[in-house]
């Protein structure tokens, strides 16, 4: 059984003035018991999806399904095998992060003794111990979001939906975050991720998908995906690096204030020796997920999926 199944799903968003399409005729699988990340820029479609997936949004068309319970038809049976972490969630503020986590647990239906020892191990595991009893309104942004997080989690509901968990957190709380996700996706449980941090989808991920304009343009895997660059290395200048001295090393593209150059290992250590030589500060490495995303979204609206040619 799929943990999440659409077909043709659209969402039209109207108002007086206009009319916007936010998900045109989607069609996407979610394995059970898998991390699914889904991927995209801002407006793409991803939180109208997930919104419509954790039936806090209907659809103007088509089908959805949560582990089998139609979403639009039989809402109840699906919100109890969800949880979510919607984007923008914000805390009540006088409680405190394990009164969060212990009452949100409780209002599931959590037995008063499963609710307390699951609260002790998530504040734990999620670094929260040090503000355990501080009230939301004395967090910082990041500690705010962490306790919402630590909520939901802390459920270990069957089909988890995490859009943009871990935004506003520092480095070593957002891998004290993806410790935990990876923790309970290993007892069984289906992970939803949204995410603007390509580097979080890549270390999490098992399945992905790209949306873009309301469309699929990609469902496979990391491997997958950066195989269509086309390149297993990468290179990268400052934007004002004359275009000439690159020619002959590879693919060149743009990224907002830098260059990428998309080669071969010797293709990029060629051109590290020739910036060296001229002074251009480079930086090269393998190609990461970051370099397919951002050739995949700014092309065409194709989809691709894994077996088709390579190439952007």
């Amino acid at each position: 059984m799929k943990a999440v199944e659409a077909r043709q799903l659209v969402k039209v968003y109207r108002s007086r003035r206009k009319s916007t399409t936010a998900l045109r005729g989607i069609d996407l699988d979610v394995s059970a018991g898998k991390l699914f990340s889904f991927l995209g820029r801002n407006g793409a479609g991803k939180t109208t999806f997930v919104k419509i997936a954790s039936t806090l949004l209907m659809p103007t068309g088509g089908e959805i399904s949560v582990l089998g319970h139609d979403v639009v038809n039989d809402p109840n049976s699906a919100r109890k095998e969800i949880a979510v972490v919607p984007q923008g969630i914000r805390p009540y503020w006088h409680l405190t992060p394990k009164e969060h986590v212990f009452h949100y647990l409780r209002f599931r239906g959590v037995t008063r003794e499963e609710a307390k020892s699951r609260t002790e191990w998530i504040i734990r595991d999620m670094g929260l111990e040090e503000f355990a009893n501080t009230p939301a309104l004395q967090l910082s942004g990041g500690l705010k979001q962490r306790t919402m997080v630590a909520m939901v989690l802390a459920s270990t509901a069957p089909v988890l939906f995490l859009d943009e968990p871990t935004i506003g957190m520092d480095p070593m709380a957002r891998r004290q975050v993806w410790r935990v996700i990876e923790n309970i996706r290993s007892k069984g449980s289906t992970i939803f991720l949204t995410t603007h941090y390509l580097d979080e989808a890549e270390r999490l991920s098992e399945e992905l998908a790209v949306i873009n304009n309301g469309e699929v343009l990609y469902k496979g895997d990391v491997a997958g995906m950066k195989a269509k660059v086309g390149a297993d290395y990468r290179a990268i200048l400052n934007r004002s690096t004359p275009h000439s001295l690159l020619e002959g090393y590879g693919k060149v593209m743009e990224d907002g204030g830098r260059l990428l150059v998309l080669s071969d290992r010797k293709g990029v250590m060629s051109l590290a020796e020739m910036a060296s030589r001229e002074g251009i500060e480079v930086s090269v490495g393998p190609v990461s997920l970051e370099e397919a995303f951002i050739l995949l979204a700014g092309s065409d609206s194709r989809t691709w999926e894994e077996g088709e040619e390579d190439g952007f």
